[in-house]
């Protein structure tokens, strides 16, 4: 069990537990648009859809998710929230969704597997959770083309590495970023992970920033605690 201020989360059956990366997409991703629907594509435990949940006004936020273990936990998640009444979970891949899409989302969200290394354990569900082949970035890049509404707002977390090729990939699918927030794990270690907000309309001079998490060990930069404090219990 893993408690927020709001609600708490199961995840022993999924094999990505709460992480930060997850949990800086729930925080971060740019709501102004005010969603009425939102979608996370690959749910994992819930938490993205549920910081959502408790930041927004959405009335619809479905959620995808292709393992079983996690899908089944997700939906428990959901249903053990204060929105259960607003949280919905498929239990399906975003190849087959996207193939007779019902609804438009003013938000979608990802915090796809990247781990694109040969590299691969023996655990099946947990490479299924961390592998980049699960989800191509490009699939997801079009599946958010199909799905987005006119106004809609694309965020995802990804590897530093991967922004400028994600970059390109998007404006092939003319969608823009809006902001950019870079994310360093203390001032002296090297940027790992890239915040980005897509939208169909292009943007010149939008935000580009960098978030350090800690200055050492425990010791949480303010910027970091602003951004998680409505979630974490001790921030």
């Amino acid at each position: 069990m893993f408690s927020f201020k709001q609600f708490s989360i199961q995840q022993d059956r999924c094999a990505m537990k709460i992480g930060t990366d997850g949990v800086l997409l729930g925080a971060w991703t740019p709501i102004e648009n005010n969603p009425f629907s939102i979608l996370d594509i690959g749910a994992g435990t819930g938490v993205i859809a549920l910081m959502l949940a408790q930041r927004s006004n959405a009335e619809q936020i479905d959620a995808l998710e292709i393992d079983e273990e996690a899908y089944e936990q997700s939906v428990d998640n959901f249903e053990n929230s204060p929105w259960s009444d607003r949280l919905f979970c498929f239990h399906v891949g975003l190849d087959e969704f996207v193939e007779e899409p019902e609804d438009e989302y003013d938000l979608i969200v990802s915090n796809p597997p990247f781990y694109t290394d040969d590299y691969k354990s023996d655990n099946e569900q947990r490479d299924l959770a961390r592998f980049a082949d699960a989800m191509p970035f490009e699939d997801l890049i079009e599946a958010a083309d199909l799905l987005l509404s006119e106004n809609g707002i694309f965020a995802l977390i990804i590897p530093f590495k991967e922004e400028e090729n994600f970059l390109a990939l998007a404006s092939a699918y003319e969608l823009y970023p809006v902001k950019i927030t870079r994310v360093k794990g203390t001032p002296t270690t090297e940027i790992k992970r890239s915040l980005l907000a897509f939208t169909r309309k292009e943007t010149i001079d939008f935000q580009i920033d960098t978030l350090i998490i800690e200055t050492s060990r425990h010791q949480y930069t303010p910027q970091y605690i602003e951004l998680t404090k409505d979630f974490y219990l001790k921030m």
